[in-house]
């Protein structure tokens, strides 16, 4: 049975960092690809970062490029999101998902399991 369960998230000033963090089990990080989305109020859940091939291989969006950082510590089974200089425009809800597949990155359609999700909030 997989589960992915998110902690880290919280209330932060702008240019302050977070680290937020994806607890997994039932998961294989070298034959699923891990990644995080956001969803703010009223937007559709869109796609942060993601991970692959047990952290060999990363890949981000352009809004985050330079400031988020995504990293696994296979020992522990564990996703980390480094957020650095957070912008108001960063405040959602953060979810960790979990998809088979190893040498290719993911759609969002592609995800087989979520987290249920760490707020993330930024305050002006």
């Amino acid at each position: 049975q997989v589960q992915l369960v998110e902690s880290g998230g919280g209330l932060v000033q702008a240019g302050g960092s977070l680290r937020l963090s994806c607890a997994a089990s039932g998961v294989t990080f070298s034959t699923h690809v891990m990644g995080w989305f956001r969803q703010a109020p009223g937007k559709e859940r869109e796609f942060v970062a993601a991970v692959r091939a047990s952290g060999r291989s990363t890949s981000s969006a352009d809004s985050v490029k330079g400031r988020f950082t995504i990293s696994v510590d296979n020992a522990k089974n564990t996703v980390w999101l480094q957020m650095n200089s957070l912008k108001p425009e960063d405040a959602a809800v953060y979810y960790c998902a979990a998809g088979r597949g190893a040498n290719y990155f993911l759609p969002k359609s592609g995800y087989t399991y979520w987290g249920q999700g760490t707020q993330v909030t930024v305050s002006s």
